[in-house]
């Protein structure tokens, strides 16, 4: 997004009202819903979501992180609730910035369920280790 969007956004003075707490009830509220917008996604019992946001001079980072006590984990409803905060912050900002682009939503960590641990760093250092291979 254009450096002038992300100063409105930081200064609240969007006419829309405040962006980022918005963007945080939407991406909470979507995390919850994600197995009614995605098929194969079964109902699970969400615990916590955090949506937390990093302002940069041209770009919002949005983060988000679902807790569970159920048997599977919960990447789908951490992606939906990324997914969704991004494209509230595009829908309250549009009016003044049309060049903004949502771009690389990953599943940066994981933990529980029947796979356990995974970090996306240890993924990448595999798959550069394979390649030296």
């Amino acid at each position: 997004m254009l450096a002038a969007t992300t100063a409105a956004v930081a200064a609240n003075s969007l006419n829309k009202g405040d962006v980022l707490a918005t963007a945080r009830v939407a991406g909470m509220q979507a995390a919850k819903q994600a197995s009614n917008l995605l098929p194969m996604s079964h109902p699970v019992l969400v615990g916590n979501v955090h949506v937390n946001f990093s302002i940069a001079d041209t770009y919002i980072d949005v983060e988000a992180s679902v807790d569970t006590v159920d048997r599977t984990g919960v990447e789908m409803e951490a992606l939906v609730a990324v997914t969704v905060a991004a494209l509230t912050v595009y829908d309250m900002c549009k009016s003044v910035d049309r060049t903004m682009t949502i771009e690389e939503v990953a599943i940066w960590e994981k933990s529980g369920g029947r796979s356990g641990t995974w970090r996306r760093e240890e993924a990448l250092a595999d798959q550069d280790e394979k390649r030296e291979e």
